[in-house]
């Protein structure tokens, strides 16, 4: 049975975005190589903290919503604990509504993106 998972990582804020990059192309395959699927991520870009971590006052946000295993969410987890590019993170399951929730979210926003255009 695949849950479903959200989780957002905070990255150094003196990364180039290639690196940025290469640290989220990283987290996605670790989901993809242990059999999770993504479902849905969002670059948040640079952000204040709400308090300094590391001495850092900004951070890297990435958010990705996933659907896999518990074990699975325990080797990402490890991942980014080993990268010192990784200042903070949280991952959680997302029950149904939650997940409607963020669905509805995307529509609106995409509806939104289509009238703009």
């Amino acid at each position: 049975m695949l849950n479903q998972y959200e989780t957002v990582f905070i990255a150094t804020p003196v990364l180039s975005e290639n690196q940025m990059k290469e640290a989220v192309q990283k987290f996605k395959k670790v989901i993809t190589d242990n059999k999770g699927e993504i479902v849905h991520e969002e670059n948040w870009g640079l952000k204040k903290l709400a308090y300094p971590i590391q001495k850092k006052s900004t951070g890297f946000y990435y958010l990705l919503e996933f659907k896999g295993t518990g074990d699975l969410v325990e080797k990402l987890e490890v991942q980014y604990r080993r990268d010192e590019r990784i200042i903070r993170f949280l991952t959680f399951r997302m029950e149904k509504f939650a997940i409607e929730y963020a669905e509805k979210k995307r529509r609106q926003k995409e509806s939104g993106k289509s009238k703009e255009e």
